[in-house]
């Protein structure tokens, strides 16, 4: 075995080539590889030098920024001193994360809720974990889940994701999907509000279940379903209506936490409901791999009777990596920085969407923003063949972003949050030109 790492394009693409599973084939985003070899912050540099502005943040795992030295630094000084540390024994990092995270979650009228955490090796697995305790604590079986939501890839979160492209066969049953508020192109119109959305969870609680449920998972913001904002009551009345039928609100905060919609630091918060559950992952880590499920202390307590861990979930070195997360949204106010620069972000997406006829839709909240391609404005026909060569183009604009929806119609933008108001012009003239290339 060598030491050598060989960084050339070539070899690199040979090699993951031949030794990756077919599995891993369907999500290689661009025609041509790319070999990452550097990032710092927003930014990145592939094996060439070649400088891009990060939108992706690595599908939403970087959040304070690539590399962030005071991450970095807090893992490598834990890593030193002990790597690992099971879950059986005590260790003070992720004890300290814990109460951490549970200080950011709301308290209630009466200041009476008490938050209790388990962490988990990644996203997929809470959603697993938060099925279970949804289960656990009602007795019921059935959950509702909203169409074009993603909530990971494991074969009990394919069964609550409402994307055939992500969906494999064999997966549990117990799932009925309602229709997702989508506000540019939902079942009920343009702009249609929360109330219809309402009234389709009351319908299918009453005909595709036993009429009492465990719960409702939602995305407060969907990722992959094109960032999909929940529209102005929908999160607090899905909640009311669920909890009528004996369930549960489990708030999939995977891609829309910590602080990336910058109006709140988690997005439920947008409607004023608290979740019984909250799922989170990806940026609680800024690239180190971790996950957890943050629950109402009485709804994880039945979880006590069985055993139940994962295996790297409380590793002490990525909880320090997270520990050091939430101490640099707030030392360098990135919530604030999120809602000003999307805000501005958004702004020249929309004047983007006034030149080309292309775009059927911008939309979004902080740095959680999508632009939606159509074939005809009238019809909203998705056009996945122009999303595909806006794609590409971005590459060669030195902007890098992601493909979503269910369609893969949406150009979808989640950056670090540290992208700054600087970085405006760069992305908003890239995509200038990648729209402009893929019209030509």
């Amino acid at each position: 075995m060598t030491t050598e790492t060989q960084w050339t394009l070539e070899d690199t693409a040979a090699r993951r080539d031949r030794f990756y599973a077919a599995s891993q084939k369907k999500f290689v985003p661009f025609r041509e590889p790319m070999v990452f070899r550097k990032g710092s912050m927003q930014y990145l540099w592939d094996v060439e030098g070649r400088k891009y502005t990060d939108l992706l943040g690595m599908n939403v795992c970087i959040s304070v920024g690539h590399s962030h030295p005071r991450v970095v630094s807090a893992a490598m000084e834990q890593a030193q001193e002990l790597t690992h540390c099971t879950t059986m024994f005590y260790h003070p990092v992720p004890a300290h994360f814990a109460e951490e995270l549970t200080a950011t979650m709301p308290t209630g009228p009466d200041g009476d809720i008490e938050w209790v955490v388990h962490f988990t090796n990644s996203g997929a697995e809470a959603i697993d974990l938060a099925m279970t305790m949804a289960r656990s604590y009602t007795g019921n079986l059935d959950l509702l889940a909203l169409r074009t939501a993603y909530h990971g890839p494991t074969a009990a979160a394919q069964s609550i994701t409402g994307i055939s492209g992500w969906r494999h066969p064999g997966m549990p049953g117990n799932v009925a999907f309602v229709a997702e508020p989508n506000q540019y192109r939902g079942i009920f119109g343009e702009n249609a509000g929360a109330a219809p959305y309402l009234d389709e969870i009351e319908r299918t609680i009453h005909t595709a279940t036993p009429g009492r449920v465990a719960g409702i998972f939602v995305e407060s913001v969907q990722g992959y379903g094109g960032i999909i904002e929940m529209p102005p009551g929908y999160m607090s009345g899905a909640a009311e209506r669920v909890r009528a039928a004996g369930g549960l609100y489990i708030a999939d905060e995977v891609q829309s936490g910590f602080g990336r919609t910058g109006d709140n630091m988690w997005g439920f918060e947008a409607d004023g409901v608290i979740p019984d559950i909250v799922v989170m992952a990806k940026g609680i880590g800024n690239g180190f791999p971790l996950g957890a499920v943050v629950a109402r202390k009485q709804i994880a307590a039945p979880m006590a009777e069985k055993f139940l861990f994962h295996t790297y979930g409380a590793n002490p070195t990525s909880c320090a990596a997270g520990r050091a997360v939430l101490e640099v949204i707030h030392d360098d106010r990135l919530q604030e920085n999120a809602k000003t620069v999307g805000a501005a972000l958004l702004q020249r997406l929309t004047d983007l969407k006034g030149r080309y006829e292309a775009i059927g839709d911008v939309r979004g909240r902080g740095l959680m923003l999508a632009i939606e391609m159509v074939k005809d404005r009238s019809s909203k026909e998705p056009d996945p063949d122009t999303t595909a060569a806006v794609f590409e183009a971005t590459r060669e604009s030195g902007v890098i972003l992601s493909k979503s929806g269910a369609y893969q119609s949406c150009l979808r933008m989640v950056p670090p949050l540290c992208l700054s108001l600087d970085d405006v012009d760069t992305v908003a003239d890239g995509l200038d030109r990648a729209l402009a290339r893929a019209s030509a």
